[in-house]
């Protein structure tokens, strides 16, 4: 077997990001722009931008995403609205993930594999401090790897990275070492999730609400359901490439609002913007619209604990009952594409399958009959206040209507989604699941819809012991497929991504293989 090429960074220590940071006077160098870019792991596709302008005073930055994290450490929360605040902005890891799913270094300067795959060594940066102008070595890594890995850990990522870790050698203050129990294809990408973001070993313990990171910025301000503040950090070791001086996340989710809130020129960008209401920013002047791509799988999830969805015939009739493409026109307004599994296209090994449960409502009427559920049958359904949730959950009551299915809409807000139906607290809750590759989650049965299958986690377990590329790929499949035949959740849609920005304002993503927002790549032209 031919010795791994290690990845060395580039010497100017830049993010490598879908933009690089804009020129200073210090340092006119031309910038490229990664743009329209599938985001999949390992593709690559790029496109020209024009070289932004030096900017002598810096600008601020008001931002707008639909749900207010509930803490701010995404090591141990699972909320994806974390990370759009945190990751990369104030906490980091070893490695990157670009807007085209590419993997380069980030507080690691370079890495290199052993031939069989079971340990990495990195070399970690050696110019970074944390906000408190303490000193990020070695001893961080395998302080915030260890946590993940204890005992009790809520990390989101144990089962995928975490619990595959045997060892953590620190030889010296610059090197570390993860020695593995398997080879992992995917360690790399993993690593640049925000659930292995590096903390400070002296703060930890209260991240969730004052996270002390490497990053280009520091927490400032946290007012709770109104917004969080961010600003530039004096420790950061690019800090003059960094270009807006200050940063708000803005947390509204009303559709109506978040339009008010454009129109009154109270927000520069809005992140996954309701996509259907992107339309009537496309002719407004003063800002640009860019649809992109995500790896989200927005489903119909059941409660395998609360009959009769115990019953696979009874998912199987409610999956035949959604029409998902008459759910993307008119909930998406187009802006998505159908899926069948927990895979999403961007995906690697990605699988279409949702022709196994085409729109078919007689079938859907039959399978309950041989399921001996009496129709009308009550069930709740439980919205959380994201566009999709609350314009989609009628949408899927009428389909279910019309198959003797009667829901009970429960609107919540998103702190009520996660002490509720994320605990197991519900019937069916309208979700987008986010994360890459989470497949794992279908592996534990205390997770929140409560799966129990022995014959799902062997095969998941064959998939990591394989070292074989195509016996991989081949397994893939066969996860995919075996969630679809037990109709685990009603797959729907992988939505495309509307971002809708200040024109001048540059450096903005417009594909999300996670849900990051690069806030120290961007800059006002």
């Amino acid at each position: 077997m031919s010795q791994f090429v290690p990845f060395i960074a580039p010497e100017n220590g830049g993010s490598g990001g879908q933009l690089s940071a804009p020129p200073t006077p210090e340092e006119p160098v031309p910038l490229t722009r990664r743009q329209a870019a599938i985001a999949c792991l390992g593709g690559l596709c790029l496109g020209m931008a024009p070289m932004a302008q030096a900017q002598t005073a810096p600008r601020g930055l008001s931002i707008n995403i639909s749900l207010e994290p509930d803490s701010l450490d995404p090591t141990m929360a699972p909320a994806a609205s974390i990370g759009e605040v945190v990751h990369y902005n104030v906490l980091e890891g070893l490695t990157k993930i670009e807007e085209n799913g590419a993997v380069t270094a980030l507080l690691a300067e370079s890495w290199a594999q052993d031939p069989d795959g079971k340990a990495c060594t990195f070399r970690l940066r050696k110019d970074v401090v944390f906000h408190d102008g303490a000193p990020f070595d070695a001893s961080a890594v395998k302080f915030s790897f260890e946590r993940a890995m204890a005992p009790g850990s809520t990390n989101k990522l144990r089962k995928a990275l975490f619990d595959n870790i045997a060892r953590i050698d620190t030889p010296d203050p610059r090197t570390v070492i993860l020695v593995l129990h398997r080879p992992d294809a995917h360690l790399l990408f993993r690593l640049g999730e925000a659930g292995a973001v590096v903390l400070h070993p002296d703060s930890a313990a209260q991240a969730a609400s004052w996270p002390v990171g490497t990053g280009p910025y520091r927490l400032e301000q946290w007012v709770r359901g109104k917004h969080i503040a961010l600003v530039k950090a004096d420790s950061y070791r690019q800090r003059a490439r960094v270009r807006i001086a200050q940063v708000s996340f803005r947390f509204i989710n009303d559709p109506v609002a978040q339009a008010a809130a454009v129109q009154a020129g109270e927000i520069d960008l809005f992140f996954n913007f309701a996509t259907h209401n992107v339309r009537r920013f496309q002719g407004d002047s003063r800002y640009q619209v860019l649809i992109g791509s995500s790896g989200g799988k927005g489903m119909l999830a059941f409660n395998h604990r609360r009959k009769p969805l115990d019953d696979v015939r009874v998912r199987r009739a409610i999956t035949h009952a959604i029409d998902r493409e008459a759910f993307i026109r008119d909930v998406l307004e187009g802006r998505g594409k159908a899926i069948g599994s927990h895979f999403a296209p961007t995906d690697a090994g990605y699988v279409h399958l949702a022709g196994m449960y085409p729109y078919d409502p007689e079938r859907a009427r039959a399978l309950l009959k041989e399921a001996g559920v009496s129709t009308p049958l009550e069930l709740r359904l439980t919205l959380p206040p994201t566009p999709y949730a609350r314009a989609g959950g009628p949408a899927v009551a009428a389909g279910l209507a019309r198959v003797g299915i009667v829901l009970k809409i429960e609107q919540v807000e998103w702190a009520q989604w996660l002490s509720g139906a994320f605990k197991g607290q519900f019937d069916l809750t309208l979700i987008n699941h986010v994360e890459p590759l989470d497949y794992l989650i279908y592996t534990d049965p205390q997770y929140y819809f409560g799966y129990d299958s022995q014959p799902f986690r062997d095969l998941v377990a064959r998939h990591a012991a394989s070292s074989h590329a195509r016996e991989r790929q081949m397994l893939f499949v066969d996860i995919q497929r075996h969630l679809a035949i037990d109709a685990v959740n009603a797959w729907v849609f992988t939505a495309q991504i509307g971002t809708v920005a200040r024109k001048g304002l540059r450096g903005v993503w417009m594909n999300y293989p996670i849900f990051a927002h690069d806030i120290g790549a961007m800059w006002w032209e």
